[in-house]
This record gives C-alpha cells, sequence and structure tokens, in this order.
C-alpha cells in the first residue's frame, strides 16, 4: 500500500485539505498518516485538534512546535522545532508522500524534514503571490522542494513551471477549499445564530485580519481599529471578527480586537475558531467580507459576495470581480466599504464567477496521489522555460 502522509498545523489549512484527508482514508489503496501540530494543539488558538478527532480522522502523530511568542526570535525557534519534529516523524513512519498545502512557516519545516529525509512532496496551492507577507518567499522555497504540484489557477500553473518544475507534474486543479462549499451542508442563519449563541437578525460584516509580517511598523492594532469603527459606522450592522494566525504581531491584532469587542459587547462578536462549516456558513449569510485573508479572495467569491481586501498582504494574487482592494487608510477604507455596498457592486457580485473553481479538486488531487508514479521522483531536473 503507498503510505501518503499529510501535514497540518492551523484551522483554515486542515478545512482546505478535508475532502483530499477523507478522499484518502476511505481509499483502499492507500495507507493515510496525519501529522498534527501548530495551532491546532494550542488552547490559545481554540485546540483545534479536537475537531479533527470529532470528524472521526485517526491522527498518526502530535507534532508540539509552536511557541507562546509572535516575536522573530519565538517564531524562528517554533520553526527549528517543527523541524526537529519533522524530521523524527518522517524517519519513524517513512510515507511515500509527504502533502503539505500553502505557504506557512510550519509547512517550510517540514519541507525541509521531507528534503533531507528523501521524502517526495506533493504541494497545494503552489505559484501565488502575497507580496506583503513573508509566505510568498516560504511558497516558493516549499515548491522548489516539491516534486508534485496542484495549483488554484492557470497563472499559478504557469509559474511554478517558471520556477523550473516540468509541466508534467504540476496540474490546475482550481482550490480545494470551494469543494467544502459544494459538499458540506452549511447551516441556516438560525442553526447559525444557535450555534454561535447571539443575533444574527441584523445584516453583519465578516472580518479577518491577520499580520504583515514583512510591514516593520508597529501599527497593525491601529489599522483593525480603524477598520472596525468604519464598519461600526454602519448602524444597523454587526461585526464578527476571527483571530488572526499565530504569526509575528499577531497578538496586539489580538489586543485590539478584545478591546474592541469589550467596548462595543452589543456590535461586534470575536470567536477564536469557527471551523470550515461554521465559517462557510458566516460566509453564506454575511453581507461582505473584509480584512487581508485569502479566504476572501479564494473562497468568498463562490457565494456572490463583495469582498474588501485591505493593505499590501494579498498583493499579486489572481483577483475575482466581487474584490475590491484598497490601501489601509481611513479614506481608502471608507470609500472601498462603501462602494462595496451600492447596490450596483451587490448586483455585480451574483453575477461574477470565482477564477478559483475548478471541477473534482480534491477528487483530480486524490487521484494523483494514487497513481502518479513515484519511482525516482525525488531526483528532478530543473525545466528551463527556454
Amino acid at each position: 500500500m503507498r503510505k501518503v502522509a499529510i501535514f497540518t498545523g492551523t484551522r483554515a489549512e486542515y478545512g482546505l485539505l478535508y475532502w483530499v484527508i477523507k478522499g484518502l482514508q476511505a481509499a483502499r489503496e492507500i495507507e493515510l498518516q496525519l501529522f498534527v501540530g501548530g495551532m491546532h494543539l494550542s488552547p490559545e488558538f481554540g485546540y483545534t485538534l479536537k475537531q479533527i478527532e470529532a470528524d472521526g480522522i485517526p491522527v498518526t502523530e502530535k507534532l508540539e512546535f509552536l511557541l507562546s511568542s509572535d516575536t522573530p526570535v519565538g517564531m524562528g525557534k517554533s520553526m527549528g522545532l517543527a523541524l526537529i519534529s519533522g524530521v523524527e516523524v518522517l524517519a519513524r513512519h517513512q510515507p511515500d508522500i509527504l502533502v503539505l498545502l500553502g505557504d506557512r512557516f510550519e509547512a517550510l519545516a517540514l519541507a525541509q524534514a521531507a528534503l533531507v529525509n528523501s521524502t517526495p512532496i506533493a504541494h497545494i496551492h503552489g505559484g501565488e503571490v502575497t507580496e506583503g507577507v513573508m509566505d510568498d518567499a516560504m511558497r516558493h522555497a516549499i515548491t522548489k522542494m516539491s516534486h508534485l504540484h496542484f495549483t488554484a489557477t492557470e497563472v499559478y500553473r504557469n509559474r511554478v513551471i517558471q520556477l523550473g518544475e516540468a509541466p508534467a507534474s504540476v496540474f490546475n486543479v482550481g482550490a480545494p477549499g470551494i469543494d467544502n462549499i459544494r459538499k458540506l451542508q452549511l447551516l441556516s442563519r438560525e442553526a447559525l445564530a444557535k450555534e454561535l449563541g447571539l443575533s444574527l437578525d441584523s445584516p453583519y460584516f465578516v472580518l479577518t485580519y491577520h499580520p504583515l509580517t514583512l510591514c516593520d511598523e508597529n501599527n497593525q492594532a491601529d489599522v483593525v481599529s480603524r477598520l472596525c469603527h468604519i464598519l461600526l459606522a454602519h448602524k444597523r450592522h454587526k461585526l464578527i471578527i476571527t483571530y488572526p494566525n499565530a504569526d509575528k504581531n499577531g497578538r496586539e491584532i489580538i489586543c485590539a480586537i478584545e478591546a474592541l469587542a469589550q467596548q462595543y459587547p452589543e456590535r461586534i462578536h470575536v470567536v477564536k475558531s469557527l471551523g470550515q462549516l461554521r465559517y462557510l456558513s458566516l460566509l453564506k449569510h454575511c453581507v461582505m467580507v473584509v480584512g487581508n485573508s485569502s479566504s476572501g479572495l479564494i473562497e468568498a467569491p463562490t457565494f456572490n459576495i463583495p469582498t474588501i481586501n485591505i493593505g499590501s498582504r494579498q498583493n499579486g494574487r489572481v483577483l475575482s470581480d466581487s474584490v475590491i482592494s484598497c490601501g489601509d487608510d481611513e479614506q481608502s477604507i471608507k470609500l472601498a466599504v462603501e462602494n462595496g455596498l451600492t447596490e450596483s457592486f451587490v448586483q455585480k457580485c451574483k453575477e461574477i464567477k470565482n477564477k478559483y473553481e475548478g471541477e473534482n479538486t480534491s477528487e483530480r488531487i486524490v487521484s494523483s496521489l494514487i497513481n502518479f508514479p513515484l519511482e525516482s521522483i525525488v531526483q528532478k531536473n530543473f525545466y528551463d522555460i527556454n
């Protein structure tokens, strides 16, 4: 049996991988190994390991490496511990291929561990560009350590090939997170309100703002506060905010949103982790997604709702026509929100097609993981486009 290992270190990443994991779990010719670490094991970020266990997916190994710190030193030490843990579990379980998604530091550490263990890597969501964060460099580094690639658009496929990867190993399959929208039975507005323990009778915004890890200025809490006050000016609307990632300077954002929730308890609701079902249900019923999270660009357009993409974090990504990008100053944010709420733009969003949608995305990834030849795959030739 082919042994396929999957690593997940965050709540969002697990949600995107869910149908790939379930597909491999059901495949008789596959032995699934699931390595779980990082934010999943942290009570500070909702201890989301319990969601994986509730989904009935056996965890092969738990990797404890995330320090309770958001400084560059703390992040670097977490990366070091993740590398040590990754080398140990790969040597112990010897998978035939390791599946990694995205661009976070945990994934980079596991890619390094796989490299020294001569374990082939299948990488999902390569070729993308996010100029405002260090994840951009990490993503491309993971691509160069990987051997099988699943991209979300043709633009990204071409970029992976531009990085020297052989076209026969690069597949444009679409974004796997959209499978959740198609396959999950999303909650009704009433059921969602009961799950969250709050009233959703009035319209609401969904806000997620992650740190800009390449930004040296210590003003990200100010941006979040400015953004919230602009949204609160729309008196009929509530604001539901999700926690940022465990990245450099993330705690200043957490402190800012928690302080605002205490100041406006009837208008602002903060959650550490929603899980895919509640998060996607929240998007289904909201009037607008605001912030700088990739979910506003990749998943939200499938719901035909406006997204306000703030600042430089996502600069370089392919954007659907339902996305309005703006700066992080008050005037730019205010104008973008007002434009996004106009009847004409709301109607335009109802007619757009999400540029990240593929066909049978997770099934195609699973099929490749089962059938793609792995003999001699570790030794790659650089593909020169000239």
